[in-house]
């Protein structure tokens, strides 16, 4: 086991440390064969470290920060949430890194490409299997890095940079918070093991184990893109589509539900801080939805639905369902890779367009990506039978039970997300792939690093690599249910059965059947009429009133919900602004005219004083014999009053 854990996390290191020194020198093949390689090689070693698992073991590698009481060693845990995430994370990725070789073909940065895409997953993996905070956050801060150095892989256009800059700045918030909560869980606790300090919570008041609840939050919804922080993650659409997959699948975004379901059990004894992670999540995932119903950029659609998926997970961590939250961030990862790798066929099938305006009639053009995506879109909408209706459910279901104002509105707003979260889906799925074709227009969105594109539509092939990764996304999304399906059909629930005995996860007292099946009625219900909403406008005789009312200029309402609610506007109103004017201030005020001018008035007095004498050296014989003799008159008047005093 100690081998495999290594090797988990080297071959990754080394395939990244590989391309980036000399990946460039040697043959592209070659590069992308050691990229994928060490993927693979690394899922071969969790797959072996699954077979031979028994209980959860910790093991420490070296000796890493040790100052007197402080010690934060390289110690590795795995138990059964990291070994479930360390098999998802390395096989999802290993597909994306295939998928990767056809769509980055005739990219020239194939190495740093695949280098930073290796180094991403290493990052990922450390983070998961941390033994201890400052481990954990060290993988933190590594996919924060690489999400920053992908998202603006193609930086030579400035908005690419930008979204990468915008991605690292408002993730270090999150990150600030977190660190914060590390250093005081040493401070109360004195230790930063993540096993020992989920021991102890029942030490400290109420209070402070609500603030530290909340500081995990806090940056939790940095690094997963939740409510307030989540204005980053739409703009990180600039990088490679490939990496799009990687961030909102397996890496990145699920890394704070992730660091929240790992420490419930300190900060799950807290119902405050319990209220506080489920309103969090229930809000954003609404506020998501809404905002992906207004996009009309393919690949802004799907980053606004994780966000709002990735708030369900937090709503179910909220209310205590970690299982649930973990079932639902396993199919996720799976459907929505599938959905982004299939939105990256489409864009470069017509050509970087991104516009789904501009699209249409793509399910007898791109029928190898049209299937994969419909299993995906089904899954994402929580259509009956799917892994998405299971795992979605069983988070609401928990929200239910939980019974109170609180849950029971959450319970509501998640409901009613999940029926936008059908119209959006399918509203997509629609204008992408049925009715007629339409040809690109001026208000096309073409993928930054190539330029506008033609007005003539023409829609080319796509490597066979970028559709063969598609199928068993496809059906893992669509038999992702059968992880842990519910209690009245029969089935004990793999998952619940394998995740039980880790402090917080045992399951609760169960709901009964006949609740579970009226829960999963109105679920199946919500998704139905999302569905019937979106056909009804985008199928049939009103499609072609619905485009070009969409396509022109929309009114006030879809431009509020195509801004995200406009929280991009009010960051600059209430942080953007105020920091500019205050930094203007203290340069052209407090520098320039008080500190810079003060000194330039000295300097100028200091000139004008030497000048003075400088005024008596005319070079005049006269004037000089003047000079020596008001000098000498000067010496002797001196000599004489001291002999007179």
């Amino acid at each position: 086991m100690k081998l495999y854990l290594a090797l988990i996390l080297l071959l990754p290191l080394c395939g990244g440390l590989f391309n980036a020194l000399v990946g460039r020198r040697l043959p592209r093949r070659l590069g992308e064969a050691v990229a994928c390689a060490v993927i693979w090689g690394a899922f071969a070693c969790a797959v072996l470290a699954f077979l031979q698992f028994t209980t959860p073991v910790k093991i420490e590698y070296a000796s890493w920060l040790s100052d007197f009481d402080f010690k934060a060693p390289i110690a590795l845990y795995l138990d059964q949430l990291s070994l479930s995430l360390t098999l998802m994370i390395t096989f999802v990725c290993g597909l994306i890194h295939l998928y990767s070789i056809g769509y980055m073909k005739d990219d020239p940065s194939y190495a740093r490409y695949f280098a930073l895409l290796n180094i991403f997953v290493f990052a990922m993996l450390t983070l998961i299997l941390a033994e201890n905070l400052p481990l954990l956050y060290l993988g933190w801060e590594g996919v924060g890095f690489c999400s920053y150095a992908l998202i603006g892989f193609w930086y030579t256009e400035e908005k690419n940079a930008t979204a990468g800059r915008k991605a690292f700045i408002v993730t270090r918030i999150g990150d600030t918070a977190f660190g914060i909560a590390m250093i005081w869980m040493f401070q109360l606790f004195g230790t930063v093991s993540i096993t020992e300090l989920n021991t102890m919570g029942f030490l400290m008041p109420a209070g402070v184990v609500t603030a530290l609840g909340i500081l995990l939050l806090i940056g939790a919804a940095g690094k997963s893109a939740q409510l307030p922080l989540s204005v980053w993650l739409p703009d990180a659409m600039a990088g490679p589509t490939p990496v799009s997959a990687q961030i909102h699948a397996a890496t990145m975004v699920t890394a704070g539900v992730y660091l929240l379901a790992r420490m419930f059990p300190l900060i799950g004894v807290s119902p405050t801080a319990q209220a506080a992670i489920a309103l969090t999540g229930g809000v954003t995932a609404f506020y998501a939805a809404t905002c992906a119903c207004a996009q009309r950029d393919l690949k802004r659609i799907l980053a606004y639905s994780t966000i709002s998926q990735i708030g369900y997970m937090v709503l179910g961590v909220g209310a205590g369902a970690l299982t649930a939250s973990t079932f639902h961030l396993l199919t996720h990862a799976f459907f929505k890779a599938l959905l982004f790798l299939g939105a990256g066929c489409v864009i470069t099938a017509l050509h970087h367009q991104q516009d789904i305006f501009g699209m249409g009639g793509l399910k007898k053009e791109l029928p190898k990506v049209y299937w994969p995506f419909l299993a995906g879109a089904l899954c994402l909408a929580g259509f009956p039978g799917s892994g998405g209706f299971f795992s979605k459910d069983a988070i609401l279901a928990a929200v239910f039970e939980r019974g109170g104002p609180l849950y029971g509105g959450l319970f509501s707003l998640g409901l009613l997300t999940a029926l936008l979260t059908s119209f959006y889906t399918f509203r997509m799925l629609f204008v992408v792939f049925h009715g007629a074709s339409a040809p690109l227009s001026h208000q096309a969105a073409p993928d930054s690093h190539q330029g506008m594109v033609n007005d003539n539509r023409s829609v080319s092939g796509v490597e066979p690599v970028m559709t063969l990764t598609l199928i068993p996304l496809a059906l893992l999304g669509l038999l992702g249910g059968l992880l842990n399906l519910p209690a009245w059909l029969g089935s004990h629930g793999l998952l619940s059965s394998f995740l039980g005995s880790i402090p917080g996860f045992s399951p609760a007292e169960h709901i009964s059947s006949m609740t579970e099946i009226m829960l999963q009625i109105a679920a199946a219900t919500a998704c139905i009429i999302g569905l019937g909403l979106a056909r009804s406008r985008y199928i049939g005789q009103r499609r072609a009133t619905s485009l070009a009312t969409e396509s022109g200029a929309a009114p006030a309402g879809i431009r509020f919900l195509q801004s995200g609610w406009m929280l991009d506007d009010l960051y600059r109103v209430i942080f953007i602004r105020p920091f500019v004017s205050l930094s203007r201030l203290l340069w052209k005020g407090i520098d320039e005219a008080a500190i810079d001018g003060s000194l330039d008035g000295l300097a100028r007095l200091t000139a004008r004083l030497g000048g003075l004498p400088a005024g008596w050296s005319t070079g005049r014989v006269a004037t000089s014999l003047l000079a020596i003799a008001g000098g000498m008159m000067v010496i002797l008047g001196y000599l004489v009053w001291s002999m007179v005093s």
